[in-house]
């Protein structure tokens, strides 16, 4: 599917508004509702829509911490990379996982309720045996720039 000016500006809308209606919706991109609706459905089901969700205020939550971790594995064949995956996803607490290249095979962001939490999960991990060879981490001391939104002007340039 090609998206054109319209499919943008929708996904650009939604992305910055999840909860706006149909008919807000439609005056924003200049459709009537019953063609704005079917454009979202047709966006939905073609998967550039994956969902829709709130966005938390971490900081109203109460103490936490963000920490970033790079995690190399002893082995590198795909059964080992699936083993890892698997075991990681059941982390409530791992928030992104990201292969990566360069020095380490994944970058792991954690949200816990503290140091203490997040070394128990490591701890945790590593006694699983999936083949973690070593991590090191960086925990976040402050975060003056998080953006939800994707630049989706620059990204969908033809």
């Amino acid at each position: 599917m090609k998206l054109d000016r319209i499919d943008v500006t929708i996904l650009n809308a939604l992305q910055t508004n999840g909860r706006m209606t149909n008919v807000e919706l439609s005056e924003m991109v200049n459709l009537s509702p019953s063609p704005c609706l079917l454009r979202v459905k047709k966006l939905e089901a073609k998967g550039y829509i994956q969902g829709y969700s709130a966005q938390i205020n971490i900081a109203k939550l109460g103490q936490t911490l963000t920490v970033f971790t790079e995690i190399t594995l002893k082995n590198h064949r795909q059964l080992d990379f699936a083993r890892f995956i698997t075991a990681i996803e059941k982390v409530d607490q791992v928030i992104e996982c990201h292969l990566v290249s360069g020095g380490y095979d994944y970058l792991v962001k954690f949200v816990t309720t503290g140091i203490d939490e997040y070394q128990t999960i490591m701890e945790r991990l590593l006694d699983l045996d999936i083949g973690i060879d070593k991590y090191f981490s960086f925990i976040v001391l402050k975060s003056p720039l998080i953006k939800v939104h994707l630049p989706l002007a620059s990204l969908l340039q033809q």
